[in-house]
């Protein structure tokens, strides 16, 4: 492995990280400009994580919570990769200036290391957590997420990856490796959050660390120390199919209303890219089976494409107005014995994430019905435990009053009904240029 030609694979776990992770993917652009590929792991995020990460990253996927499993979930992925080295980094920790050099150099004599690390607080007390850190680390040889662990893959292979805990997951990662080598405890700084430090309080926070540790050395359950440490237990998985209604991207008669903006052809590129997308989310969420409904019918190539890539049901969207349409898709749906929930949605909301979709399918275990309401008075997503044909009667489609009189028909019909938080949709070409303020797009 020579310098001249490392390659290292970024993987970054990500929940609910919010606006602040665009300027930590902002920061890693060089990396990937040098060759490194970044790979970021969704754990189910209910806010714009995974909208925001999209124009950043080399793979954006998703995995259930928990970082050990989502660290595994992006080392096994991209199986053409040719990286040499994998780098796990926490979303709120910055790396030093030429960490790619300094991680080649360091794996040239050690199968794995990490960084020293100092907390982003001018509390004395925290920098001395950094400096205790690092000592401890020195000494025993184990390393803490926050110092940014980089590993062979070989290595990390033949150890069999992370240990699928909820806790002391690096611990145990670190151990492992120790069997084969002493890792590279690198000078060189990396700039951690002091986050869980402030919000828990400081003493407590350090006192917390310690006891669970302690208490881990001693055999307690990782599962019994997460509870202890404050993560909350994983949410009840469900199954739901679901049916995406998608127009197909043909130049004058896709996005209209997005024409002023960007031309005709944009703005078929533009429905083009939403598709791509809703189905990548649909599919990430690996809820069940996918359905594409396509307009005016299935032979578009971009939707011959997605049916191969995706390998996903096309079939052509029925004839009549909106709610004729999704009724009948409805229908298709449940007719099938023991059809699962089933979830309807566009290709227009471009926050609608992996981890809102399992939000909605979970709220059909206890409800008959849910939406997410849009802000022009629509909505982004339907979904329905059995059929109920009055959800798509007697409606104003294409009003600002479509959401609250789906609502109104529901309650009619007796159906209890989950209303998941308010999203939005492209439409006009200021939710254009929304949408590429929230993603700061490069």
């Amino acid at each position: 492995m020579t310098l001249s030609r490392f390659k290292l694979r970024i993987v970054m776990p990500v929940l609910d990280e919010g606006e602040a992770l665009r300027d930590r993917l902002k920061a890693l652009q060089d990396l990937r400009e040098e060759g490194a590929e970044l790979v970021v792991v969704d754990g189910g995020s209910t806010d714009d994580s995974w909208a925001i990460a999209q124009p950043w990253v080399d793979l954006l996927i998703c995995s259930p919570p928990g970082r050990a499993l989502q660290m595994n979930a992006g080392a096994a992925q991209m199986p053409n990769s040719q990286a040499d080295a994998l780098l796990f980094l926490h979303a709120d920790t910055q790396l030093p200036r030429d960490a790619l050099h300094i991680i080649a150099q360091a794996l040239q004599r050690h199968a794995w290391g990490r960084f020293d690390v100092s907390l982003d607080s001018p509390d004395m007390r925290l920098r001395m957590v950094g400096v205790m850190m690092n000592a401890r680390s020195r000494l025993t040889g184990i390393a803490t997420g926050d110092q940014a662990i980089f590993v062979r893959v070989n290595a990390f292979r033949a150890v069999g990856g992370f240990p699928e805990q909820p806790l002391m997951e690096e611990i145990e990662l670190s151990k492992r490796l120790l069997q084969i080598s002493r890792p590279a405890t690198l000078r060189e700084r990396v700039v951690t959050s002091a986050r869980k430090w402030e919000r828990g309080g400081v003493w407590r926070t350090i006192w917390l660390m310690w006891r669970l540790r302690l208490a881990y050395f001693f055999g307690a359950s990782p599962a019994k120390l997460a509870l202890d440490y404050g993560y909350a237990p994983s949410p009840p998985p469900a199954k739901a199919a679901i049916a995406v209604l998608a127009k197909a991207p043909i130049p004058g008669m896709a996005k209209t209303r997005l024409i002023p903006a960007l031309g005709a052809n944009g703005a078929a590129r533009a429905q083009r890219q939403f598709i791509g997308q809703a189905l990548h989310a649909a599919h990430q969420a690996k809820l069940g089976s996918i359905t594409l409904w396509c307009a005016p019918n299935p032979q578009h190539r971009r939707f011959r494409a997605l049916q191969k890539h995706f390998e996903i049901t096309c079939l052509a969207q029925p004839e009549g107005d909106l709610g004729e349409r999704m009724r009948r898709c409805a229908e298709h749906h449940f007719e099938q014995a023991d059809a699962a929930p089933l979830l309807i949605i566009g290709t227009d909301c471009p926050v609608l994430s992996p981890g809102r979709l399992q939000e909605a399918a979970r709220s059909l275990l206890d409800h008959d019905a849910c939406m997410i309401p849009a802000e022009d008075g629509g909505y982004v997503l339907l979904g329905l435990k059995k059929m109920n044909n009055e959800v798509f009667s007697n409606i104003a489609w294409s009003t600002s009053r479509v959401f609250q009189q789906t609502q109104e028909r529901l309650r009619e019909s007796g159906a209890t009904l989950a209303i998941l938080p308010t999203l939005w949709d492209i439409d006009e070409p200021q939710d254009w240029q929304r949408w590429q303020a929230m993603k700061g797009k490069p």
